[in-house]
């Protein structure tokens, strides 16, 4: 057992985030304008900005991402006798938050609201108390190589090859825990391409028009389908930055990139303009009234991310709106409108699978124990309530459905419309099956994913659109 104390990094070591960054992302939650303050609070100096910041943020240390490999070696040391030091650049009333909730820590040593306990200031701070090699530190930045010059040993944490190497040439290393590198599957996590497939709702209209040899129309959807994408996938960033404590506390939200802290948060706040000047730019090239109905879609999104989630039953309206406006967005493409039949069968349709999102997510809290959802308006006990509305919204999608087959627009797009009446039974199984597997609690958070990999919701849709084209180039008797 080593007779030096070992002194422990918290941002990016012993968590894997950055406290500052998420401070900065609750404030904008809860808080935005206190935004505008941050150019003063940071002319006055870091450590007054992360004062500032902890002051107007609450978090629950409990739900950080730790690395639970330096965690678990650090509690090895801690029953061997071993000194223990957090000392972080982070603000000193977080890092007595994490200290006492870990219970491993001798000392805190933290940004006070004057000095910003990082870099050279660390280095001297630890010297005049430990005195020259007079202690042992564990670190994971560039910043930390002036605590290594005067540190006895280093510890590497999540550092790239380059830093453990200008580390060694400055101390002696006793133990290296490795960074786990990201994965071109990591990125496709982080903009989330399987959620993707919904925005294959702007076909829709195409197909409902019996316009798919236009190639024109093609052309204009395939654009429309990257720039909605990007635009979506800017949106579920900006998303999952401010959710990051409700994902933390969900059983498989947890594993996230950005939640679980595999990839660093400011990676998002960079990422996501750029995906949303992307999809602006292919905007631009798909002409019609496409680009309003994107603009208002990203709005309703942001909206939706910002406090509309957090509201009962708006919440399930938005999402429902949501999926509608892929519809929409997919006819403006192409400068075609939309029959009231065709909006209001889409409407009742999508709020039953907002619903059975919901409902799939309050079954899980259920099982958990928990009474009310995080970051959500409802409790557990609401669960029997939003089954029948959702069970009841998808039926009256397939009675809006069954009103349209006898409308006069049925007529004139299929030569034998009374072929299409076959559509309303398997509507019907449709959403059936989609409750039913909720209700066994067998539903994927997201109910479109959970259809295109659900073999009987495939062999609906097929049977589907075996109907739509029987009923289209007629059936010979």
């Amino acid at each position: 057992m080593s007779s030096y104390p070992l002194v422990v990094d918290l941002d990016g070591t012993l968590i894997r985030t950055d406290m500052l960054h998420e401070s900065a992302l609750r404030v904008l939650r809860d808080n935005p304008f206190d935004l505008l303050f941050i150019p003063y609070w940071l002319s006055q100096g870091k450590a007054v900005l992360k004062r500032n910041l902890s002051n107007r943020s609450r978090f629950d240390p409990s739900l950080l991402p730790y690395n639970n490999d330096l965690l678990d070696w650090l509690k090895q040391q801690q029953v061997q006798g071993r000194k223990l030091i957090l000392c972080t650049a982070s603000d000193h009333a977080i890092a007595i938050s994490i200290s006492e909730y870990l219970g491993v820590f001798d000392q805190v040593m933290a940004s006070d609201g004057m000095t910003n306990l990082s870099g050279k200031n660390k280095a001297e701070a630890l010297e005049k108390r430990f005195g020259p090699s007079g202690f042992d530190y564990a670190g994971n930045s560039r910043a930390d190589l002036a605590v290594w010059k005067c540190a006895r040993q280093g510890v590497i944490v999540n550092a790239l090859a380059k830093l453990t190497k200008d580390a060694e040439a400055l101390c002696e290393v006793e133990r290296v825990f490795p960074s786990s590198a990201l994965s071109i599957k990591d990125g496709f996590r982080v903009l989330r391409v399987h959620q993707w497939m919904k925005n294959l709702l702007l076909f829709v209209p195409l197909l409902a028009a019996h316009q798919i040899t236009s190639t024109d129309a093609w052309l204009a959807l395939i654009l429309a389908f990257f720039s909605f994408s990007l635009c979506a996938s800017s949106v579920y960033i900006v998303n999952d930055l401010l959710d990051l404590e409700s994902d933390r506390q969900h059983p498989r939200k947890c594993t996230r990139p950005f939640a679980s802290g595999q990839v660093p948060v400011w990676n998002g706040v960079l990422l996501a303009p750029l995906l949303l000047l992307g999809s602006l730019a292919l905007a631009q090239h798909v002409g019609g009234s496409f680009l309003p109905w994107l603009l208002f879609y990203f709005v309703l999104t942001c909206l939706y991310s910002w406090g509309l989630k957090r509201l009962m039953l708006l919440d399930c309206l938005t999402l429902a709106m949501l999926y509608t406006l892929r519809i929409i967005s997919g006819a403006a493409a192409m400068n075609m409108g939309l029959s009231f039949w065709f909006l209001g069968f889409s409407v009742f349709l999508f709020l039953s699978l907002a619903f059975v999102k919901r409902y799939a997510e309050l079954e899980i809290q259920l099982l958990n124990g928990k009474q009310k959802t995080h970051g959500r308006g409802y409790y557990t006990s609401d669960a029997p309530l939003l089954q029948t509305m959702g069970i009841t919204s998808g039926y009256a999608a397939v009675l809006v459905l069954a009103f349209y087959i006898n409308s006069d627009a049925v007529i004139k797009l299929y030569q034998a419309p009374e072929i299409i009446w076959a559509s309303v039974p398997v509507m019907l199984f449709w959403v059936s099956w989609m409750w039913m597997k909720a209700h066994r609690g067998e539903m994927h958070d997201d109910p479109l994913v959970f259809a295109v990999k659900d073999k009987a919701s495939l062999l609906a849709g097929l049977a589907f659109a075996a109907v739509l084209v029987v009923g289209a180039v007629g059936w010979s008797w």
